[in-house]
């Protein structure tokens, strides 16, 4: 079967690393709203296309629509969107729901996914002065410096990574040093690519401005289901002082189709994981070949979830459409009530996918680094960090998570 080792993190989320342990089933580790594993007498539970990937010929995936809210529905501050809240991102949904007719949206998010193989040609000098090392490469170009499940380092993808809504979050020297991922400054190739930050902040700030109507609808959700006041600030409080968060433009590079297919794992083209910040924004990927937009070359090719009843699913929405996640200090905020779901992006692996280039683009939502996060004991998130009913600081919080899975402190 599959297993997973605990997560490590990078960019807003926690990763699940999976292993193979011979029995063909999947399992996934700890999930607050969910069993801990698929154990083997649940094997029937694992979709065939999981179980045997390698098979010739294989039944379409398994695929969920995300529950969607129409914009118009979503910027009338006084409007019920419970049922839709908890049906897409309670205790039993999927921990994702979309948002359809956002005005502006289709545009700035062309505008933004055509200009990442742009970024990604630029030459090998530029792009090293684009580098941020000190920020653990969670400002600027990133390239290879990602591992990958296998433990190899990731050279399929390069991510570029900025804060849309602030250039230079803070000019306190102790700050910028303590949490160099958020604190430092923005760098941007304004010499050699000038329009990529007038593009990436325009859709960053959409996506924050979106997310906050969001984040309203979920806080009268939680209120109304019995948890009152918030023990701390709302969610949308919480979004709206923030200084924390990141874009991620992210592009993925042609390969040759192969028969030893790296794509035949569904975390081939990022590992499980839950993000651990508060909402991620995501955009519909676009394909290109040789320079020309072309629809998803592999039907098996996207974002999976992984249900509360313990199956992996294939989760679609529509080009045009926004897509929310739920991250794990929402959960840890609304005490269970809203849910963060692992999940991973299968990459395409038919004949058809051969020189196939892929953009993407996620806004990570973030509390900002000095507010407080109290663990209740209820919501088992990284005990052996923090212990039960502990309080923490989210910077902290994130520090000890990257100092854990990367440089293996505790």
């Amino acid at each position: 079967m599959f297993s997973l080792r605990p997560p490590h993190a990078r960019g807003g989320r926690s990763i699940w690393q999976m292993e193979t342990t011979g029995t063909g089933s999947v399992a996934l580790a700890r999930s607050t709203c969910a069993p801990t594993a698929v154990r083997a007498r649940d094997r029937r539970l694992a979709p065939r296309w999981v179980r045997c990937r390698a098979a010739v010929s294989m039944p379409p995936p398994p695929s969920v629509r995300t529950v969607a809210i129409p914009f118009s529905d979503l910027k009338e501050r006084g409007k019920d969107l419970s049922g839709k809240i908890e049906e897409g991102l309670g205790p039993n949904g999927l921990g994702i729901i979309s948002i359809s007719d956002v005005p502006d949206f289709p545009v700035l998010r062309k505008k933004l996914l055509l200009l990442a193989p742009r970024v990604a040609s630029l030459s090998e000098d530029v792009k090293e002065e684009l580098e941020d090392p000190d920020s653990r490469y969670n400002f600027g170009w990133s390239h290879g410096k990602e591992k990958l499940e296998s433990g190899k380092l990731d050279t399929f993808k390069g991510s570029y990574y900025a804060n849309p809504i602030l250039d230079v979050p803070t000019i306190d020297d102790e700050l910028v040093s303590r949490y160099p991922s958020y604190c430092r400054p923005n760098i941007w190739p304004s010499d050699h690519l000038p329009e990529l930050e007038t593009a990436f902040k325009a859709l960053g700030k959409l996506m924050l401005e979106v997310g906050l109507m969001l984040a309203r609808h979920c806080d009268l959700y939680v209120m109304r289901q019995g948890v009152g006041s918030y023990d701390g600030e709302s969610l949308e409080q919480t979004i709206a002082r923030s200084r924390c968060h990141k874009g991620r433009l992210l592009y993925y590079f042609p390969r040759q189709f192969s028969k030893q297919k790296e794509g035949d794992s569904v975390s081939s083209w990022c590992g499980w994981h839950t993000d651990h910040g508060s909402l991620t924004g995501l955009t519909c990927g676009l394909f290109m070949r040789n320079s020309i937009e072309i629809p998803c070359p592999d039907s098996a090719a996207g974002l999976y979830i992984k249900t509360r009843d313990n199956r992996v699913v294939k989760v679609t929405f529509e080009e045009d459409e926004l897509a929310y996640q739920i991250g794990e200090t929402t959960e840890i905020l609304s005490r269970g009530r809203l849910c963060a779901t692992p999940h991973c992006v299968q990459a395409p692996s038919s004949e058809n996918a051969s020189n196939v280039e892929r953009s993407t683009f996620a806004m990570f939502m973030q509390p900002d680094w000095n507010q407080t996060l109290k663990f209740p004991s209820e919501i088992p998130y990284h005990q052996e960090l923090i212990p039960p009913n502990g309080a923490i600081t989210f910077g902290e919080y994130s520090e000890k998570l990257v100092n854990k899975y990367y440089e293996g402190k505790t």
